[in-house]
């Protein structure tokens, strides 16, 4: 037993240590560079509650170092919503994007920009974070109710992907609608944020986002094992005892907090929640309980690295963290769909 689990020590070790050095990294650079020993000032500084510190310290404890948790916790919470919906549904396709949450946090978003101001129901700092998560909520909800059979009340894995394709097409109008509508500044803030950004990260998204994610992994790890027998058969987990529609309602009530409440504070940045399950397949196997931890820690390392790439190439401008991703996944994803007897 000992054995068995040692790569997955050594692979979870590994992973760490390179989240780890990103976090680092990521906070150093940027439009200032941040030197290691300012760092260690400002929370010198911090924990004696002095006042004193400098231009660049302000930077790092108010502006860095919570961008730098906040894409540890964004990361993993779409990371681990991939690797969900991937062993729920057993395709390896499948992404929170494809029933419907993404699209529906940007609609709700949208609304926010563009209508906000008119109706009044701009309540302050939490109002677009409610926006989008209501948004994401509704959308998984439309994507889940139609799917349905009318004559089972069962979804297949088919109709579900289909039906979200059709609901992501009906917000997406939405959106491209309210943005036609909306002013030019209103329309540049729905772009922007539906392209991805951790610009408006605090100790408070932080602590919120934070708290959700861990809960929620903590919750996903308690279905690792039944998730494993889903893999090979619905009948054969029945056989084993497994409920499954009880898996599948708790499965998804998971993904669907723990990524709408993500995404309401960043935006919609897409492939993350794709490409990591893939990859970790590739180091070790399907085994969800291995699959579960290690994507939250590499859904957070590349996400930091892409944070660092957004704020490096146009410095001292930052460019849509959505952007770097998708020009990252799409050849990485092309590039493993290629490989021959990988796929469950």
């Amino acid at each position: 037993m000992n054995q068995s689990n040692s790569p997955y020590k050594g692979i979870s070790l590994a992973l760490s240590v390179l989240l780890f050095l990103a976090v680092i990294l990521s906070i150093r650079y940027g439009a200032v560079s941040i030197s290691l020993d300012e760092m260690w000032s400002s929370l010198q500084k911090m924990l004696s509650s002095s006042d004193s510190m400098t231009l660049t310290e302000r930077i790092f404890m108010d502006i860095r170092l919570p961008r730098a948790i906040l894409c540890v916790f964004v990361g993993a919470s779409l990371a681990v919503g991939g690797t969900l919906l991937q062993a729920l549904f057993r395709n390896p396709i499948v992404e929170p994007g494809l029933v419907g949450t993404s699209c529906g946090a940007a609609f709700g978003a949208a609304i926010y920009f563009a209508l906000g101001a008119t109706f009044h129901f701009n309540t302050g700092q939490w109002t677009l974070p409610l926006a989008a998560c209501l948004g994401a909520i509704v959308s998984t909800a439309l994507v889940f109710f139609l799917s349905q059979s009318r004559h089972t009340g069962k979804s297949s894995i088919v109709s579900l992907l289909l039906t979200g394709i059709a609901i992501n097409a009906l917000f997406l109008s939405g959106v491209g609608f309210l943005s036609y509508i909306a002013r030019d500044p209103q329309a540049r803030s729905i772009v922007f944020w539906n392209l991805g950004t951790l610009s408006g990260a605090n100790w408070a998204s932080v602590f919120i986002v934070g708290i959700s994610t861990s809960l929620c992994v903590i919750m996903a790890l308690r279905y690792a094992k039944q998730l494993n027998a889903l893999m090979i058969g619905e009948e054969e987990a029945q056989f084993l005892g497994v409920d499954i529609k009880k898996l599948k309602w708790k499965v998804l009530l998971i993904n669907v907090v723990m990524v709408a409440v993500a995404t309401a504070f960043v935006g919609v940045i897409s492939f993350v929640g794709l490409i990591v399950p893939h990859l970790l397949r590739i180091l070790k196997g399907s085994d969800n309980r291995f699959l579960i931890i290690n994507s939250a820690v590499l859904g957070g390392l590349i996400l930091c690295v892409a944070d660092l790439l957004s704020r490096m190439l146009l410095r001292p401008a930052e460019l849509p963290i959505g952007i770097v991703t998708s020009i990252v996944g799409v050849p990485i994803f092309i590039y493993l769909l290629q490989k021959k007897n990988y796929f469950f």
